[in-house]
């Protein structure tokens, strides 16, 4: 914005209004400046002295004007000037983030509750994606807001921030060879959230680690297993990821029954204790296919082994397993249905075999040998 050309303050003020004016010019002309906003009103400055530089605030020219003292107008600049500065700098920088945050959080906030029709576990998929996606745009946000206000900052003590920009390139190939395992842990975050293998919420299988996701940031991952364990892996480190969340799951159970029994017959009563609790209204929305009885999955040594599948919500598996067990169980023994239980065959010999078998051998080491001379 280009600067009026206006001239001193007329001679119309008097003296005594030209200090509170000063005092002005000195509070909101640090603020004005750096924001590059003209101030429309000019500090005179006794005839004899000079004015002080273009490149300092407006507290040297107040002070300036109002003591006559040059030294007292320099260190006005450092105690007033530069602090004044430095001051709306980091408030200005913390404004910015503090409204990059409030619209990330709203973004966030509509994509959780923008329902998708007929499909709820997509919607959770959904909302754990934008809170992972969220937390990220956070971070960045905060680097890089607060990383060029302390360039500014510098730039306002008197540093040279040209050679700080140019070297920045140098540090961080230095910075990628010192440190190739963090950026390698950093660009493996960033590829996750971009690819959406996995978020907050979800199940997963990272090797060593098997669990549920608690947090997912720019460097590690920590997850909780059954146990109650926290396990915090670096991005850099995971070489797969079987995630048990996204979109469905299946339920599989293998229901051993006695070589015995008519495997039509449980393959139909299987089929009915599996499509009752597909209509059961407390699993009308965590099953959410017909239920399938795939047939005899194999012939063990303990019997016949039938296989059921029931495709669930993600995260809704393990209950329903819980739940088909119980309700096999109780139909199986409605109907007379054996489930074969493990059996071991226990060999055991006669009284004084043992004694026997000892005595023949002691006998046989007593004997004597026979050699040819």
């Amino acid at each position: 914005m280009p600067e009026l050309p206006l001239g001193p303050i007329p001679d119309l003020l008097t003296p005594a209004a030209t200090v509170p004016i000063s005092l002005l010019a000195s509070l909101l002309g640090p603020l004005l400046g750096w924001l590059r906003v003209p101030l429309l009103v000019e500090v005179p400055v006794p005839p004899g002295l000079a004015r002080c530089d273009r490149d300092e605030s407006l507290t040297c020219d107040a002070v300036l004007s109002w003591t006559g003292n040059e030294t007292a107008a320099g260190v006005a600049t450092w105690l007033i000037g530069v602090p004044s500065k430095i001051l709306g700098i980091l408030l200005v920088a913390a404004l910015i983030r503090w409204v990059a945050s409030k619209a990330i959080d709203r973004v966030i906030a509509r994509a959780e509750s923008t329902p998708l029709p007929g499909r709820p576990h997509t919607n959770t998929r959904r909302a754990q994606r934008a809170r992972s996606l969220g937390t990220l745009l956070k971070s960045i946000t905060t680097t890089v807001v607060f990383g060029v206000a302390f360039v500014m900052v510098l730039s306002e003590v008197g540093m040279d921030v040209a050679p700080i920009l140019a070297s920045a390139g140098v540090l961080g190939l230095a910075i990628g060879f010192g440190a190739q395992n963090l950026v390698k842990d950093f660009l493996s975050g960033v590829m996750m959230m971009i690819e959406d293998q996995y978020g907050v919420g979800d199940a997963v299988d990272l090797g060593e680690a098997i669990g549920t996701v608690e947090a997912v940031g720019l460097r590690v991952t920590r997850v909780r297993d059954v146990d109650g364990t926290v396990w915090y892996v670096r991005n850099g480190e995971i070489l797969r990821v079987g995630n048990q969340s996204q979109n469905w799951a299946r339920t599989v159970l293998d229901v051993t029954v006695g070589y015995g029994e008519d495997l039509v017959r449980v393959k139909r009563v299987l089929s009915e204790v599996a499509h009752d609790l597909w209509g059961d209204e407390d699993f009308r929305d965590v099953v959410i296919e017909e239920p399938e009885v795939w047939g005899v999955q194999d012939l063990g040594p303990q019997g016949v082994v039938v296989r059921v599948t029931l495709k669930t919500a993600p995260l809704e598996q393990w209950a329903v397993a819980r739940e088909m067990r119980q309700r096999i169980k109780a139909r199986f023994d409605h109907e007379g249905i054996e489930m074969v239980l493990p059996q071991r065959m226990v060999w055991q010999q006669p009284p004084g075999a043992e004694s026997t078998r000892a005595t023949g051998d002691s006998n046989e080491s007593q004997a004597p040998q026979r050699g040819t001379e």
